[in-house]
């Protein structure tokens, strides 16, 4: 075999090995890239299904979405009298932290601004458009274990301000955001 041909099938080999390392590393900083949203997932919220944190991530759904997935209805009971009062603004603040959004942070600096003044209808409108495009795309039990977790969230802000001491008594204008939630991942 000549030097030329030797000279160009190494050239060949180098050239098809870069490739295939090439490659090797896009899969692995996309494995870390993954691996690293799961925890963001997860710490955002709450959620430990590996299986729907694994759909969510496919989904492209990242930390500060699901935050943002989680807080809404929170805010949205607390608001569906017309006003918040402090035990529920305490029930917003541990689901926020519980949804991985802590203070000065954007996010939580978003919230507090909910909390002071009630947000535009549209708000929900877009949660609840996004719930159900979320939905379309995940299992019925992984659709099932979000609703459980927002839904549960949810309820422990209405229950926040209702009955004696804040225990026991969710009043009609909650009942019927909570109908409207559960609606959202129905439909």
């Amino acid at each position: 075999m000549s030097q030329t041909l030797q000279d160009r099938g190494k050239a060949l080999e180098e050239a098809f090995f870069r490739a295939e390392n090439a490659k090797v590393r896009a899969e692995l900083r996309k494995k870390r890239e993954r691996s690293a949203n799961k925890e963001a997932l997860t710490e955002a919220s709450g959620l430990q299904d590996d299986e729907t944190l694994e759909q969510l991530t496919t989904l492209g759904i990242g930390g500060d979405t699901i935050a943002a997935m989680a807080v809404v209805p929170l805010v949205e009971i607390a608001w569906a009298d017309g006003h918040m009062d402090d035990r529920e603004v305490e029930a917003i603040l541990n689901g926020a932290k519980e949804s991985g959004i802590e203070p000065g942070t954007a996010a939580y600096a978003l919230l507090e601004s909910w909390m002071r003044e009630q947000p535009s209808e549209d708000l929900m409108a877009t949660w609840q458009s996004y719930i159900r495009a979320v939905c379309d795309e995940i299992s019925a039990e992984q659709r099932w274990r979000l609703e459980e977790l927002i839904i549960g969230r949810a309820q422990n802000v209405a229950a926040a301000a209702g009955g004696f001491l804040g225990i026991g008594k969710i009043s009609g204008e909650e009942s019927r955001v909570l109908e409207t939630l559960r609606a959202a991942f129905q439909h």
